[in-house]
């Protein structure tokens, strides 16, 4: 947690938060200097940062933050973090620091902030069970898993020639290797982990073509996503089963649906507040967790 923050709130039950005045014995001590005899001190200092634009913001993700990790931290897998933070840095690669910079982020706070995003996971599922009516009409829609290979450029006409060479009878696997631009796959012939349309890791543009692919077709067309061109070949496209067996990966399914649901999540968070007894004793920064008051436990209602 920031050091400069904690002082922004006090908070009850279950959240430690240190006040800015509370680390010494006066407000008025100094923080900074300038010219023969002036200062800034903590008062000072503190009364500045409450009126930045983003204070209310600041002060909502830390209250956030540690009532999550008060109420849910123990079941939090701390490989779970470093594997997710791992997976951005290797999505980035040599940009990821123009990545966390672009979004005003360091690398601790962007830890901290895949950690609010996890246990916001624990929280949801804690907090809301579905129900048979619910996964049913999932099972309406639902489609499982595929496996794919993929070849991603980053020019369109680059796609197109390897196409062209599929169409020779050119293999998919040593065009991967040979043009694919995503080195965590082109060395095992751009061979993906099973997905669904649920995934969040890839475009829907790419999931939507994939779909629409047989065991042994690949894309005949170039694929846009966000990063450049896409060709797809199909490894697995099982059939759907039955419902009864897939009702883990169904459950799974509308979580994934509930975390994207901004409604959702807010009442959630609501509960997890209401549940700590958070409280801003600020007057200047009461406001900066109204979107949280009057939300029910349920979440869905």
């Amino acid at each position: 947690m920031d050091k400069l923050l904690k002082g922004l709130i006090t908070a009850v039950t279950g959240i430690s938060l240190l006040s800015l005045t509370g680390c010494s014995k006066s407000n008025n001590t100094e923080v900074a200097q300038y010219g023969k005899d002036k200062k800034i001190t903590q008062q000072e200092f503190y009364k500045e940062l409450k009126s930045a634009p983003s204070s209310k913001n600041i002060l909502a993700n830390l209250l956030i933050y540690d009532a999550l990790k008060a109420q849910y931290g123990e079941k939090l897998n701390s490989k779970e973090v470093t594997q997710e933070y791992n997976n951005y840095k290797e999505r980035y690669g040599s940009q990821f620091d123009e990545f966390l910079a672009q979004n005003s982020y360091t690398k601790s706070s962007f830890k901290r902030m895949i950690q609010i995003n996890l246990l916001s996971e624990i929280a949801l599922r804690s907090q809301i069970k579905p129900t048979n009516k619910e996964l049913k009409a999932e099972w309406k829609t639902y489609q499982p898993k595929i496996t794919v290979q993929h070849i991603l450029v980053t020019s369109h006409s680059i796609a197109e020639e390897i196409i062209n060479q599929l169409d020779n009878g050119k293999s998919f696997s040593s065009l991967a290797k040979k043009y694919s631009v995503d080195s965590s796959t082109s060395t095992n012939g751009g061979k993906l982990a099973p997905f669904n349309q649920a995934n969040k890791n890839w475009d829907s543009t790419f999931k939507n073509a994939a779909y629409k692919l047989k065991n042994g077709e690949y894309t005949n067309t170039p694929v846009k996503v966000t990063n450049g061109y896409e060709i797809i070949k199909m490894i697995n496209h099982p059939a759907k089963g039955r419902f009864e067996n897939n009702r883990a990966e169904l459950t799974n399914n509308l979580y994934a649906k509930w975390a994207a649901n901004s409604t959702v999540m807010r009442n959630v968070i609501s509960q997890v507040l209401k549940d700590q007894n958070v409280k801003i004793t600020d007057k200047d920064l009461k406001s900066a967790l109204d979107q949280y008051k009057g939300s029910t436990k349920s979440g869905l209602n």
